[in-house]
């Protein structure tokens, strides 16, 4: 025969008060004092380039492996608006409020993360260059707190070199931007190096301390005319876009948003596969896993995007081979 018990208040008190407690009573206790703790993710951008995009892939990612904002996660977002030097701050910011995984996106954020702190686990959304750059030991074994994703934005950059010469066939001397303030620079420009050393292409570089000094670099093209500019991506891409065209100045950069904000040509992974593969590792971390076990990955697909409006408007004819072998063409 079944009992049912029925406790009220006072019964509670009652129990509480006295010598001994039943031991059905404590986990009812525990269970109707303590709501389920949600997780809290901590994410950190530069914010020089608009994250909707990332933002909003990884949350979708973390919904599908159904972690639900308001009920078992809560997100505490953070950007420095293009200010790098506000990352170390920011950065400690998160780990003041005991974030339980900081999500990173770009290399500065990463290394800001990292240095604030060697026990939060650190999510890498996208990162060149992570061993190059002190940020793991190694792809398969990254050790320490840090571990995600891996993009091979270097040799993208080198790769981009070849595409210059292949929509414009007279090319032979390019400008970099590279953003001196960005531990990724060394690596970026390595890798150009290779694609102007493997095409006869001659580099100049031009390295930017802060975004107020992308409208002077470009102004200095006046003089010193290039064939064609690369962007490092760190850097605003969308007034980088802007006034390149401003200009009439051929610019090129990895990130697929380059192309899309009126940049000429971009070369890259499929970034909403990234966000998504960063949430899956921001799961198996609140599960249990430790970032030095998971080890880092890199993408498997790429995308060449032409906007052949902005060609229009420099009065190029892009080659139709290489519309051919374009993923996207904007029109």
């Amino acid at each position: 025969m079944r009992h049912q018990f029925a406790l009220g208040r006072r019964e509670v008190i009652a129990l509480l008060g006295g010598a001994a407690v039943p031991s059905f009573v404590c986990p009812l206790l525990v269970r109707a004092q303590q709501a389920p703790r949600a997780a809290v993710v901590g994410a950190l951008v530069i914010g020089n380039t608009d994250p909707e995009q990332f933002w909003g892939e990884f949350r979708q990612g973390l919904r599908d492996l159904g972690h639900i904002e308001g009920q078992n996660i809560r997100y505490e977002f953070r950007s420095a608006h293009g200010q790098l030097d506000r990352l170390p701050e920011l950065a400690a910011e998160l780990v003041r409020l005991k974030v339980d995984v900081i999500v990173t996106w770009f290399t500065p954020t990463a290394h800001a993360a990292k240095q604030a702190t060697h026990e939060i686990p650190i999510v890498m959304a996208d990162t060149g260059d992570p061993v190059g750059t002190g940020l793991v030991a190694s792809l398969p074994r990254p050790g320490g707190n840090v571990t995600g994703i891996a993009s091979v934005t270097a040799e993208l950059a080198g790769k981009s070199v070849q595409l210059i010469r292949d929509m414009l066939p007279p090319a032979r001397r390019v400008t970099v931007l590279a953003n001196a303030t960005d531990p990724f620079v060394k690596p970026f420009l390595d890798q150009i190096d290779i694609g102007a050393a493997a095409t006869g292409t001659t580099i100049d570089v031009l390295r930017i301390n802060g975004n107020e000094e992308l409208e002077t670099a470009f102004a200095g093209m006046d003089k010193n005319r290039p064939d064609a500019v690369i962007v490092q991506p760190s850097l605003p891409s969308k007034r980088a876009a802007e006034l390149a065209l401003e200009r009439r100045v051929p610019a090129v950069s990895v990130p697929r948003w380059f192309a899309e904000e009126g940049g000429l040509m971009s070369y890259s992974p499929k970034y909403i596969e990234l966000y998504r593969r960063a949430a899956a590792y921001v799961d198996k971390i609140l599960k249990g896993a430790q970032p030095a076990d998971l080890p880092v990955e890199q993408p498997t697909h790429f995308e060449l995007v032409i906007n052949l409006r902005t060609a229009k408007m420099l009065g190029l004819t892009i080659p139709p081979d290489l519309l051919a072998r374009a993923d996207e063409v904007i029109e």
